[in-house]
C-alpha cells in the first residue's frame, strides 16, 4: 500500500478539513483549556507553538510507510473549529492506523468526537485500513464511549498508562 493523504470528510453537522499552519491561531483558542490535558498531560499551547507543531505534521513522517494525517474539525454552523483528529497510518501489507481526537471543552457532550471518530474510521476503512487503534487513559471515560461509538473495543492491554482499544476486520 503506499502513502495516504488526507482529504476532507465530510459528516452531518462538520468536516473534517486537513490540517495547515493557519489553523494554529483558532486551534489555540479551542485547545486553550487547561482541563483538556487532564489524562494526556501538558498544557494548553500557543498560537506559535501550535504553528510549529502543524508546520512538522504537515511535512509529513520521515519514514515512508508512515502517513501522518491530520484534520482539524469544523463545524457546518456556525462555521468554527472545534477539535481535531489525527491517524497515523502504518502502510505495510496490513495497514494499521493509530487514531486520536481532541475536541474544544465548549463543544464537549455535543457527539462532536463521535462524529468526527466515526467519519474518521470510515474513511480509513474505505481506504483498507481494516486495524484501527486508540490508546485511552483507563479513567477518561468520554474518550472510551467514543472509541467504542466508532466501533473500537477495549483490549485489556495497558501501554504506557493507557488503555489500548482496537477495531479490526
Amino acid at each position: 500500500m503506499s502513502a495516504i493523504a488526507a482529504e476532507p470528510i465530510s459528516a452531518r453537522r462538520l468536516i473534517l478539513v486537513q490540517l495547515r499552519a493557519e489553523h494554529a491561531d483558532e486551534m489555540a483558542v479551542v485547545l486553550a483549556d487547561p482541563d483538556l490535558y487532564t489524562f494526556t498531560g501538558g498544557s494548553p499551547p500557543t498560537s506559535r507553538e501550535l504553528r510549529g507543531r502543524y508546520q512538522r505534521w504537515i511535512a509529513g513522517s520521515p519514514e515512508s510507510a508512515v502517513s501522518w494525517c491530520n484534520w482539524v474539525i469544523q463545524l457546518r454552523a456556525p462555521v468554527r473549529l472545534a477539535g481535531t483528529v489525527q491517524a497515523t497510518i502504518s502502510t505495510g501489507d496490513e495497514p494499521l492506523a493509530e487514531i486520536a481526537w481532541v475536541v474544544g471543552t465548549p463543544w464537549r457532550g455535543q457527539g462532536i468526537a463521535t462524529e468526527a471518530a466515526r467519519a474518521l474510521v470510515a474513511w480509513l476503512r474505505h481506504r483498507s485500513v481494516r486495524t484501527v487503534i486508540a490508546n485511552i487513559h483507563p479513567r477518561h471515560h468520554a474518550s472510551a464511549a467514543v472509541a467504542a461509538a466508532a466501533g473500537l473495543t477495549a483490549t485489556g492491554q495497558i501501554q504506557g498508562g493507557e488503555m489500548t482499544w482496537r477495531l479490526h476486520d
